[in-house]
């Protein structure tokens, strides 16, 4: 059977094959699955996804406002509405201090886009939104907006230029500084961008050959098994297969770990730049 392993062969002579495969499924494609040039305007893989995972986050906040209460029974709501009061207290609040409620349906808007695009980007043949360098820098270049905005709204064009020198440091360390300071502002821009892109890219390509060695290691036994031979072969080779798919499913739950955990990192790193831009420090 072409494309599978042999006998006499190990599945792992197969994984060179397999991988290049998946590096190109996770490449920026059109949705036909086609390279294109740099100067199409085309919809991509990627953002079809991206336009996918928010319109299913409109969905889900939706009912779960529609059937919000008092004392909310649905399991829909009541799980919204816990990760709101998370996002409004334990990041927003606690990193913004006074004021925070201003900026707090910015901050549950970039927590839940990167969620559901992570989440979604889990599920086998999807694509994260988030997986692509495009898509993050965009939304750091958002975040970067909005805090010097905010910096510049609440202390002033000019204080908020000062407030990038720490006071007490005198002439000309202070020029030095200064200068360190906003480099690493817009910085941040990259930082923000990297860590949620290389995240989610690495975590799909690990799973993804984890996922190609499992299937690997299975077809030679369910196909021992269709034909009714070989099957003390296959009986030895189910212990492997099993550890292929205990380790495989390990794997997947750690990386939807990580795609909540990475929701919430870059989450609280906006509102720890938007409370370091709104408060004179």
């Amino acid at each position: 059977m072409e494309g599978t392993a042999s006998a006499g062969h190990s599945p792992f002579d197969l994984l060179p094959g397999k991988v290049e495969e998946l590096l190109h499924s996770l490449s920026t494609l059109n949705v036909n699955g086609e390279a294109y040039g740099s100067t199409q305007f085309v919809l991509t893989n990627y953002i079809f996804f991206m336009i996918l995972a928010l319109i299913l986050m409109g969905v889900v906040v939706f009912f779960a406002v529609k059937k919000l209460s008092l004392v909310p029974k649905s399991r829909l709501s009541n799980g919204v509405e816990a990760l709101t009061e998370f996002i409004r207290n334990d990041i927003a609040a606690s990193q913004i201090g006074h004021g925070s409620d201003k900026y707090f349906p910015f901050l549950a808007t970039v927590f839940f886009f990167i969620l559901f695009n992570n989440i979604l980007g889990l599920i086998p043949g999807f694509k994260p939104g988030t997986g692509t360098m495009g898509v993050t820098v965009a939304l750091s270049t958002v975040v970067f907006g909005v805090f010097n905005t905010v910096g510049v709204k609440e202390q002033g064009f000019i204080g908020y230029m000062k407030s990038f020198a720490p006071k007490g440091v005198f002439f000309p360390i202070n020029i030095l500084v200064w200068a360190i300071e906003v480099l690493s502002a817009f910085l941040r821009v990259l930082t923000l961008s990297v860590r949620l892109y290389a995240n989610m890219y690495a975590g799909h390509i690990i799973l993804g050959i984890f996922a190609i060695l499992t299937a690997l290691f299975t077809e030679p036994l369910i196909l021992a098994i269709e034909t009714g031979s070989g099957l003390g072969g296959a009986t030895v080779g189910a212990v492997p297969t099993i550890l292929w798919i205990v380790l495989m499913t390990a794997l997947y739950a750690m990386e939807v770990l990580v795609a909540v955990l990475q929701a919430y990192v870059f989450t609280l790193l906006s509102a720890v730049y938007i409370g370091m831009a709104a408060h004179e420090h």
